[in-house]
């Protein structure tokens, strides 16, 4: 028997001189795998409206606008983003319930706009669904089903216009 430095059994020297392929028959390659669940995730999350309003900004965020300017102007060589935001972080954090009011006040004033921005899209959009709801009562196969059809009606229409084109130069 050879001595093996691998962690596996000791293998007689017939079994090294055997060919690869013998080796690999008690193997298995793994499974096909299905589809990744962030694309199936994707097809079902509903897609983004682009005239839906945006989420008002809370009022750490509020805070960081201002922070952002004056951490630029008072430190211009630093270019990354996780920079100011860990600083900003420790600031907000640092500040009190009195420093704070005034970017909670217009964050709430944000927030306040919002709503109604979001009232009034809201409405918008159940008017929308309720003129195409009574648009069509059928489903989106039988429409097209009816669009198929129309169209090999155009087609058919057209040869026959082709043929009566062709009867007319014949005769010529």
């Amino acid at each position: 028997m050879k001595t093996t430095k691998g962690k596996g059994p000791a293998r007689s020297s017939r079994e090294a001189l055997k060919p690869a392929d013998d080796r690999m028959v008690g193997k298995r390659k793994a499974a096909a795998r299905p589809e990744s669940k962030r694309k199936v995730k994707k097809d079902k999350q509903a897609k983004k409206d682009p005239n839906k309003p945006k989420r008002p900004p809370s009022a750490f965020f509020v805070f960081l606008e201002e922070f952002r300017k004056t951490f630029k102007k008072e430190n211009p060589n630093i270019k990354a983003v996780s920079a100011v935001g860990k600083a900003g972080g420790e600031k907000w954090k640092s500040m009190s319930q009195a420093e704070k009011a005034p970017y909670e006040a217009k964050a709430a004033k944000k927030k306040t706009e919002y709503e109604k921005l979001m009232n009034a899209y809201n409405k918008k959009q159940e008017s929308v669904d309720e003129d195409g709801d009574e648009e069509s009562e059928k489903s989106k196969s039988e429409v097209n089903d009816e669009d198929e059809a129309s169209a090999e009606e155009a087609q058919e229409d057209e040869e026959e216009e082709e043929e009566d084109d062709d009867d007319d130069d014949d005769e010529d």
